[in-house]
């Protein structure tokens, strides 16, 4: 409708009929003579007012649960940022205690057997060079080590030195197949040679094939001339299995190492030898048996049995 003269003069009309109905509605309350037209308008214009409402609130309802959602979603962000960085400390925290207490062990070990150590961190483990069973640690040339110096850890032997760099060094792992040590065994002074075997056990040739062994013996390094690869005394593990003899001019046992191969972190290498041997003082002490327990159950006898063919009272 374009704005003219007449179109206004109608809409002020208009207003003024609206407010006039309003006001006679107002007045009237119950009895309100345009009560009629108000219900027949509902009467007509509900349903299609329900019917907006039923689409528009759930809109509104979607709209609302976005927002909400929106902002849970936030904070469940932060929340599990919050509990990621607590996990991640944490571990941090357990694995810095599993480190000292690493290192406490093995500075116990040192102590006992004499030795001066430096020690190290395992900062890469396999090949170099090869396919060997080697680590790499985070001390040198500029640390004092040397080629074929002794490396051990809070359990025994891990291996020797076999390549230096300023900063860093390859261990050759007392379990590969081309690692060999001299051995002891603890308090019958058999001497043998243990070689690696990859993840199986260590295979160790006794000079003695009539030596006398069993499951459980514990072994230690013989030591080296110049106590170089292997100072002596270093734990390297348990008797796991002899074989038979068989006429041979050794004899041929197997031992489970102390160390694990697969979990090394904190370790110590060697750089001063003990004055003396330690023989036996470094291994760790031998498990106590346990106890079986026993039940003592006490049995009385009844007088029937005392007294067979007793008449019954």
């Amino acid at each position: 409708m374009r704005d003219t003269k007449e179109s206004r003069l109608l809409l002020v009309l208009l207003i003024a009929i609206a407010f006039a109905l309003i006001t006679v509605d107002i007045r009237g309350g119950e009895n309100s003579p345009v009560d009629g037209a108000r219900h027949a308008a509902a009467t007509v214009f509900g349903p299609i007012e329900n019917g907006m409402s039923a689409v528009v609130n759930p809109v509104g309802n979607a709209v609302s649960a976005v927002r909400d959602s929106g902002e849970r979603h936030d904070r469940l962000a932060e929340l599990e940022k919050e509990n990621a960085a607590l996990k991640a400390e944490l571990g941090s925290d357990d694995r810095n205690r599993s480190r000292l207490n690493q290192l406490n062990r093995m500075l116990k070990l040192a102590g006992e057997g004499q030795y001066g150590i430096k020690g190290a961190q395992v900062i890469a483990i396999g090949a170099t060079q090869g396919f060997s069973w080697t680590i790499t640690i985070d001390a040198g040339a500029d640390d004092g080590i040397r080629r074929d110096m002794t490396v051990l850890n809070a359990d025994g032997l891990v291996g020797r030195v076999t390549t230096v760099g300023p900063a860093s060094a390859t261990v050759l792992l007392a379990n590969d197949p081309d690692f060999t040590v001299g051995t002891r065994m603890e308090g019958s002074d058999e001497l043998g040679f243990a070689s690696g075997q990859g993840d199986r056990p260590l295979r160790v040739q006794l000079l003695n094939a009539k030596a006398n062994v069993k499951k459980g013996d514990r072994l230690v390094t013989f030591g080296s001339q110049a106590d170089r690869p292997f100072v002596p005394g270093v734990p390297i593990g348990a008797v796991s299995r002899v074989d038979p003899t068989g006429g041979d001019l050794t004899r041929t046992v197997y031992v489970t190492p102390y160390v694990s191969f697969t979990k090394l972190d904190v370790v110590g290498v060697v750089v001063r030898a003990p004055k003396k041997d330690p023989r036996d003082e470094v291994l760790p002490p031998k498990p106590r048996p346990t106890p079986t327990p026993t039940v003592t159950v006490t049995v009385t006898p009844s007088a029937d049995a005392l007294f067979p063919g007793r008449p019954q009272q």
